[in-house]
């Protein structure tokens, strides 16, 4: 995939609450972690189709969720893990970064259940 995704574009509907545009980022963030995890994409590709700063930043100012912030903050990491670890040491930290981000989104899709 060669286009970012843009949160902006994607979850900016005024009109949706809050508590929706969290559980679609959730979905959305378990499909870019599940190509990921089936090497569909790498971890460099991850940051640039998904955990790259503007998706954090709408993270951060419109979604203001610690969860969902912590997940951005796994994310711009990955690529990185890849760069600085030998192969096999960046593949087992790499499957332990995505596993938490799992967890995280999962926990998010939770509580938004349990509200609604």
């Amino acid at each position: 995939m060669k286009q970012r995704i843009q949160l902006d574009e994607l979850l900016a509907e005024s009109r949706m609450p809050r508590s929706r545009r969290l559980a679609l980022f959730a979905f959305v963030c378990l499909g870019v972690l599940d190509s990921l995890a089936r090497g569909v994409i790498d971890s460099h590709g991850a940051v640039r189709l998904f955990f790259h700063a503007d998706n954090g930043l709408f993270v951060r100012r419109q979604l203001r969720s610690k969860a969902a912030d912590r997940i951005m903050s796994h994310g711009v990491q990955l690529s990185d893990l890849v760069d600085v670890l030998p192969p096999d040491k960046a593949r087992r930290e790499t499957a332990k970064e995505i596993e938490a981000m799992r967890d995280l989104c999962w926990k998010l899709l939770e509580s938004k259940r349990l509200v609604a």
